[in-house]
């Protein structure tokens, strides 16, 4: 079995925790079952030198879970993986891979999608990522708003995003894993922030969905970025001179990367204003999630 599945952008700016647009740069993994015991990884592309490659693999972890929610067992499977999401720069790169893991282990089992239903693989995906907003995003697409119940179980509506909006990304080099990238997070908010933050937020669903010329108010944050800015300053500075000329940037997810959403903007000026030796990627919503699709006989 084969299954895509997009990167993502979470936060927008003031949606901290709960807003996630899906982005069409996307990994792909295909797996088969073998006859013998264990686990065979092949990995390629982004982070291929990085990541291990035996049963603690993300994926190969995340496909267990599934089996294990299906009450199945294979007795092994090969899988490889064709990783185009950067790691560790704030594109969901680790939940692309859980949820991609959770699909392509549903897809692999007889009536796999009549056991496990996608509600029932946003919260195993729950288990292994404490916050929806890129989970949601990597298995439904499009632009997703989530939310946790008290009772600890995660909710999302999919909406859909104006035609207008093109991401671009500039990417640096270096990256910032999302674990430390949270240590420097305040455990206190201050009132009148938080309240910033909710207007903005609720702004921001408006210009995603029905009116960008709202984006440039609708982005500012006054809660996550600026408390990460030791940790991904050249960033944040290219988040205010792209602001200073009216064009709508944020830094994606927990960074370093920064996503602008433009209308005047494309990647020829953004690389002018960034780093020259950041990438520079310009690339379409992804409004598919993650999906089963054709084997292509070049990864048999």
């Amino acid at each position: 079995m084969r299954v895509v599945v997009p990167a993502s952008s979470a936060n927008l700016g003031p949606a901290f925790d709960c807003g996630g647009l899906a982005l069409d740069v996307c990994d792909e993994y295909v797996a088969m079952v073998s006859d013998d015991a264990g686990v065979l990884i092949e990995v390629s592309g982004e982070g291929a030198s990085d990541v291990p490659l035996d049963a603690t693999h993300l994926v190969a972890r995340s496909m267990a879970l599934s089996f294990a929610a299906m009450d199945v067992q294979p007795p092994g499977f090969v899988l490889r993986c064709e990783n185009r999401i950067p790691h560790g720069r704030g594109m969901g790169s680790s939940a692309a891979a859980i949820i991609g893991g959770l699909v392509l282990g549903r897809a692999m089992v007889i009536d796999g999608p009549a056991v496990l239903t996608d509600d029932d693989l946003l919260q195993l995906a729950l288990r292994m990522e404490s916050h929806p907003d890129n989970i949601a995003a990597a298995l439904y697409g499009g632009l997703n708003f989530s939310w946790l119940s008290e009772a600890g179980s995660a909710g999302t509506v999919k909406l859909d995003v104006h035609p207008e909006i093109v991401p671009v990304l500039a990417i640096p080099g270096d990256a910032v894993p999302t674990s430390k990238a949270r240590t420097a997070l305040p455990a206190q908010v201050d009132f009148a922030d938080a309240s910033f933050n909710i207007a903005r937020a609720a702004l921001l669903v408006h210009a995603l969905t029905r009116d960008p010329g709202h984006l440039l108010e609708a982005t500012r944050d006054r809660m996550h970025q600026e408390a990460r800015r030791t940790m991904y300053s050249a960033s944040l500075e290219l988040v205010e001179r792209l602001r200073a000329e009216s064009i709508p940037a944020v830094i994606s997810g927990a960074g370093p990367t920064v996503l602008a959403l433009p209308r005047p903007l494309d990647a020829e000026r953004l690389q002018a204003l960034a780093d020259p030796t950041w990438r520079i990627v310009e690339c379409a919503v992804a409004h598919a999630g993650a999906r089963e699709v054709p084997i292509d006989p070049t990864h048999l």
